[in-house]
C-alpha cells in the first residue's frame, strides 16, 4: 500500500488539502499530522503558513521540491484577522475563499508534476460545479467568462466546463418560476430495502429483519407529517419526493395510509412534482404501482444500476435483469409517463462492453430520464468496510464510458439538467441527471442548488434550512437508526420547530 504523510503546520484548509491529495492518489493510504511524527512514507508533504504565503514542500524516493501559494493581503498577520472581525460576513468569507483557492491552485501543479496526470474537474473538491457555475451566471457573467474562470481558476477541462455551464443555464430555465423565500420542498424517507446493495452506505434496514415494525415506523412518520405542515402553514409546497431506501417495499395499504397523510395533512394542489423512488424490481408489483396512481404522482424511478446479471448478483440486488424490464413495462401499462431510470458506471468487473450492453437495453426500454452515477465507495459500504474480501475486484470508470452514456442519452433525445460529485468517486468523475424536454427532475436541481429549504422527515433525515435570501444554510438531523426514530419521534418533531422557528 503506498503511503502519503501530511504535516499540516497550518491548518485553515486542511479538508482541501487532504482531500486533493486524495483525488490524485485515491488508493494510497494517507495519514495527517500537526506536528512532526516518526514514520516511513512513500510521499511526504508538508504545508505552512509564512508571512505573505503557504509553503507547500514534497518529498519521495525520486525527487522532492517546493512550490508557494500567495497569500490575499488581509490575512497576513494577527492584526489583520482581527481586523477581519470588523467586516462583514461576506468579505471574510471572500477572502478565505480566495485564499484557499491559492494554495489548491499551487498544490494541483505540485500534484501534476508528480503523477504526471490532471483531473476532469481540476482543483474542485467538495463543490457542486453547477452551482459554481450558476453562482457566476446569477452574478451577471457570460458564458465566455464563467468558462475562462473555470479553466484559469479552477483548472476544470475543456469538457467538464461546458457540462457545467450548460446544466447551469437548463437549471436556471427550469427553477425560474419558483418563489425561493416562500416555497419549500419536501423528503420522506423509507429506510427498507430487499436487500442491502454491496456499494450502499444509505441508512437502509433488510426488510425481512423489519417487517414487523413498518407500521410503527410508518405512525411515527405520520406524525411528524401532520406536525410538519402545521409548522411551514403560509408557506407554499412545492415538491414532494419519497426515497429511502426502497419506498415500494411498503405494501399496497401501507402506501395509501403514507400518501393519504400527506395529503391531508399538506394537500397535493400546486405541486410542481410530485416524485416516488420505486427504485428496486423486485419491490414493484401491479398492485403497489395501482395505488400510487390514486394519487398526483408525477414521476417514478425504477433503477436497474446495471443490465448485466452477473454484477446484479455481486453486488447483492436480488433481481433479474428481466424484471427490471417487467416492472418498466408494467409501470407504463399503468399510465406512468415520466419514468426515470439510475445507472452507475464503475461497479465491480464491468469495463466498456458491460457499460455498453446496460445502454443498449436501456435505450430499448426509452425511459424519460436517466441518472448515470460514477460509483462512490464510502466508508459505511461493505464495498469499503469489508474492502480485503473484495480487493481482486476490478473497478474501471473512465472518460471513454462517460462520454458512452452522455451519447446514448443524447440519441434518447436526453439532454444533462443536474450534476454533482461525492467524495472517491472512481475516476474522479460525476453524477449526471439526463431528461427530455419537460421531464426534469425539479426536487433534484432544488437539493443540489440549495435554493429553498427542504425539510426531511423519516429515520436519517437532513433538513436543510435556506434562509438569509440564500446565502445561509442551517441543518436539522433526524437520528439515522429506525427503533431510535420510533422511539423518540417528539424530540425530532420538537427539533424542526425549533430550527424553523429560529431560522425560517
Amino acid at each position: 500500500m503506498y503511503k502519503i504523510g501530511i504535516l499540516l503546520l497550518d491548518r485553515d484548509f486542511e479538508h482541501d488539502v487532504y482531500e486533493l491529495i486524495k483525488a490524485f492518489y485515491p488508493e494510497a493510504e494517507i495519514h495527517t499530522f500537526y506536528e512532526k511524527e516518526e514514520g516511513e512514507y512513500d510521499l511526504f508533504f508538508k504545508v505552512e503558513r509564512q508571512d505573505d504565503h503557504f509553503l507547500i514542500s514534497y518529498e519521495c524516493e525520486e525527487r522532492k521540491g517546493k512550490a508557494s501559494a500567495g497569500i490575499i493581503e488581509g490575512q497576513s498577520g494577527k492584526e489583520d484577522r482581527d481586523a477581519l472581525l470588523s467586516c462583514s460576513p461576506e468579505s471574510v468569507h471572500e477572502l478565505r475563499k480566495a485564499n484557499k483557492d491559492s494554495l489548491k491552485y499551487a498544490l494541483y501543479h505540485v500534484l501534476t508534476k508528480l503523477t504526471g496526470r490532471t483531473l476532469p474537474w481540476g482543483n474542485l473538491t467538495g463543490i457542486r460545479p453547477a452551482k459554481l457555475a450558476m453562482g457566476m451566471l446569477e452574478s451577471g457573467m457570460k458564458n465566455t467568462e464563467i468558462a475562462q474562470e473555470m479553466r484559469e481558476r479552477y483548472l476544470v477541462s475543456p469538457k467538464k466546463t461546458a457540462l457545467a455551464i450548460a446544466i447551469a443555464n437548463r437549471e436556471r430555465e427550469i427553477l425560474k418560476e419558483i418563489d425561493y423565500e416562500h416555497g419549500y420542498s419536501l423528503y420522506v424517507g423509507i429506510p427498507f430495502c430487499p436487500s442491502i446493495c454491496l456499494y450502499c452506505s444509505f441508512s437502509s434496514y433488510p426488510l425481512k429483519l423489519w417487517k414487523t415494525r413498518v407500521d410503527e415506523y410508518l405512525d411515527a412518520v405520520c406524525k411528524e407529517i401532520r406536525a410538519v405542515a402545521g409548522m411551514m402553514k403560509g408557506r407554499k409546497l412545492d415538491t414532494v419526493y419519497i426515497g429511502g431506501g426502497t419506498p415500494t417495499t411498503l405494501e399496497p395499504d401501507q402506501l395509501k395510509r403514507l400518501l393519504d397523510t400527506l395529503g391531508e395533512a399538506f394537500g397535493f394542489d400546486g405541486l410542481l412534482e410530485f416524485t416516488i423512488e420505486a427504485g428496486r424490481p423486485d419491490s414493484i408489483t401491479r398492485e403497489k404501482l395501482a395505488a400510487i396512481r390514486e394519487f398526483p404522482v408525477t414521476r417514478i424511478s425504477v433503477n436497474p444500476q446495471t443490465m448485466n446479471q452477473k454484477t446484479l448478483e455481486i453486488i447483492g440486488r436480488r433481481h433479474t435483469v428481466e424484471q427490471t424490464k417487467e416492472a418498466f413495462y408494467l409501470a407504463r401499462d399503468l399510465g406512468y409517463n415520466n419514468i426515470n431510470m439510475d445507472l452507475i458506471v464503475g461497479l465491480p468487473g464491468e469495463g466498456l462492453s458491460m457499460v455498453e450492453n446496460t445502454l443498449a437495453q436501456v435505450r430499448e426500454l426509452s425511459p424519460d430520464s436517466l441518472t448515470v452515477h460514477s460509483l462512490a465507495v464510502k466508508r459505511a459500504a461493505r464495498l469499503n468496510m469489508f474492502k480485503d474480501k473484495y480487493q481482486e475486484m476490478t473497478f474501471e470508470n473512465n472518460q471513454e464510458i462517460m462520454d458512452r452514456t452522455m451519447q446514448t442519452a443524447y440519441e434518447m433525445e436526453m439532454s444533462p439538467y443536474y450534476l454533482y460529485r461525492q467524495k472517491n468517486m472512481k475516476g474522479n468523475f460525476e453524477n449526471v441527471g439526463y431528461a427530455k424536454v419537460d421531464k426534469a427532475g425539479i426536487y433534484n436541481i432544488l437539493i443540489m442548488e440549495e435554493k429553498q429549504p427542504i425539510i426531511a422527515l423519516g429515520a436519517g433525515g437532513s433538513s436543510k434550512l435556506v434562509f438569509d435570501h440564500g446565502k445561509r444554510i442551517e441543518r436539522v438531523e433526524n437520528v439515522k437508526d429506525v427503533t431510535n426514530y420510533i422511539t423518540r419521534i417528539d424530540e425530532m418533531i420538537e427539533r424542526k420547530r425549533a430550527g424553523i422557528t429560529a431560522w425560517l
